[in-house]
C-alpha cells in the first residue's frame, strides 16, 4: 500500500513538472482515499489503487487554462459560417496574409466595384431578357482580382503610412506578414489572371480594359498629390460602366455609357468620402489628404450635391437605353435612401460612417435590380 501511494503522488508530482499550472482534480482526491483505506484499515494491492489512479484520469478531461478558454470560446461561437473573413481564417496559415493583402475578408471593395458592372451589362441586355449570366460571372471574377490587386498596390505605395495608423498597421506589408518582394510576386500573379479574364471579351473591351490599368496604379499616389483622391477613385472603380455595355454589344453607347459612368463617380464620391471621415485624424498626423479633410463641417451640403448629379446621370442613362416604369420607380427609392443616409450622417462617428458606407452594396443592388425589371418591362 506504501508503494502504490508513493507511486501515485510521484505520478502527480511529475505532471505538475511537466504541464505547470494544470489541474488534476482526480489525482489530487486519491490521497483522501488513501487515507480512508487506512483508517478502514482496508488491505487493498496495487491492482485496486491503480482502479481509482485511473478513474481520477478518465473522471475528468486534463485540461491547461488556455484550453478550457479555448473551448468556452467555441461553445460562444457557431460552429460555421460562411462569412468573408471566418473563410479567411479557416485558411492555412501560409496563405492567411495574402488573402488579407487583397482584402478578401472585407468584400465590400469588391462589391462596389463590381455593382457598376451589373449595371451596365444588364442596361446593354435585350428588351424582355435577363442580363446575361456569363457575363455577370465574368466580371465577378474579374472585380474580385483587380480590387485584390489595387489592394496590392496600394498597401506597397503606403507602406510607411500604415505604420502609423492603428486601424491599418496590422495590414500584411505593413507589419512585416509580407515583404514588398512577396507582395510584387503576388501583385504579378493576380493582373495575369485578371489578364486571362479580361482576354475572354472582345478586342474592343480588352483595349478599353487595359487602358484603366493606370489608373489603377497612380490611384494609391493621389491622396498625396490633391484632397480630391476619392474623385479619382470613382474613375477607376467605375470603369465596368463602360466595359460592361461593351463587353455585350461590342462597343460603346456614350449616349448610355457615359451618363451611367458619371453617376457612378459621383456615387463613389459620396460614399467614399463618408469613408474617408473614420481616418481624417490620423491623415491629418501622417500628412495626406482626402474629401472628408476637404469639405469638413460642409460634407453634407456636398454630398447633396454629389445625389443630385448621380440621380440626373441614372435619369439619363435611363432615357436614353429606353429604361421604364421599374426603372425609375426604384431610382425614386434610390434617391430616398442617399437622402437618408446623408441626412443621418454623424461625420465624428466613425463607427456611423462605417455603417453608412457599406450600406452602399445595398443601394447598387436596389439599383441593379431597378434595372432588370425595367429591361424586362419593356
Amino acid at each position: 500500500m506504501l508503494l502504490a501511494k508513493l507511486t501515485s503522488l510521484g505520478t502527480l508530482n511529475a505532471l505538475k513538472k511537466i504541464h505547470p499550472g494544470t489541474c488534476y482534480p482526480g489525482l489530487h482526491s486519491l490521497s483522501n482515499c488513501f487515507s480512508e483505506r487506512e483508517r478502514r484499515g482496508t488491505r487493498d494491492d496495487l491492482q485496486s489503487y491503480s482502479n481509482v489512479l485511473r478513474r481520477g484520469f478518465y473522471s475528468q478531461r486534463v485540461q491547461r487554462p488556455s484550453d478550457r478558454l479555448k473551448e468556452r470560446q467555441r461553445c460562444g461561437k457557431r460552429p460555421f459560417s460562411l462569412s468573408a473573413a471566418s473563410i479567411v481564417n479557416s485558411a492555412p496559415a501560409p496563405v492567411q496574409p495574402y488573402l488579407r493583402l487583397m482584402r478578401l475578408d472585407k468584400p465590400i471593395g469588391t462589391w462596389l466595384l463590381y455593382l457598376p458592372c451589373t449595371w451596365s451589362i444588364s442596361l446593354a441586355a435585350d428588351p424582355g431578357c435577363l442580363p446575361h449570366l456569363g457575363m455577370l460571372t465574368l466580371f465577378g471574377t474579374g472585380a474580385l482580382l483587380m480590387r485584390g490587386a489595387g489592394c496590392t498596390i496600394n498597401d506597397m505605395w503606403d507602406k510607411d503610412f500604415d505604420k502609423k495608423v492603428s486601424r491599418t498597421a496590422t495590414r500584411p506589408i505593413a507589419s512585416g506578414e509580407i515583404s514588398r518582394m512577396q507582395a510584387l510576386v503576388f501583385l504579378g500573379g493576380q493582373l495575369t489572371l485578371a489578364l486571362g479574364v479580361l482576354l475572354c471579351l472582345n478586342y474592343y473591351s480588352i483595349a478599353l480594359g487595359a487602358a484603366s490599368l493606370g489608373l489603377v496604379v497612380t490611384y494609391p499616389l493621389m491622396k498625396r498629390i490633391t484632397y480630391w483622391p476619392q474623385f479619382v477613385l470613382g474613375l477607376t472603380f467605375n470603369w465596368g460602366a463602360l466595359l460592361g455595355w461593351s463587353a455585350v454589344k461590342g462597343s460603346c453607347d456614350w449616349s448610355v455609357c457615359l451618363p451611367l459612368y458619371f453617376a457612378g463617380v459621383m456615387w463613389t464620391l459620396i460614399y467614399d468620402t463618408i469613408y474617408a471621415h473614420q481616418d481624417k485624424e490620423d491623415d491629418i498626423k501622417v500628412g495626406v489628404k482626402s474629401t472628408a479633410l476637404r469639405f469638413q463641417e460642409d460634407t453634407k451640403p456636398w454630398l447633396s450635391g454629389f445625389t443630385v448629379a448621380m440621380m440626373s446621370g441614372l435619369i439619363l442613362a435611363g432615357v436614353n437605353s429606353g429604361q421604364t416604369a421599374p426603372y425609375y420607380s426604384v431610382l425614386s427609392v434610390v434617391a430616398l435612401h442617399l437622402a437618408h443616409q446623408i441626412y443621418t450622417l454623424d461625420i465624428n462617428k466613425p463607427e456611423d460612417c462605417w455603417k453608412k458606407f457599406v450600406s452602399n452594396r445595398n443601394l447598387g443592388l436596389l439599383l441593379f435590380l431597378g434595372i432588370v425589371t425595367g429591361n424586362l418591362w419593356k
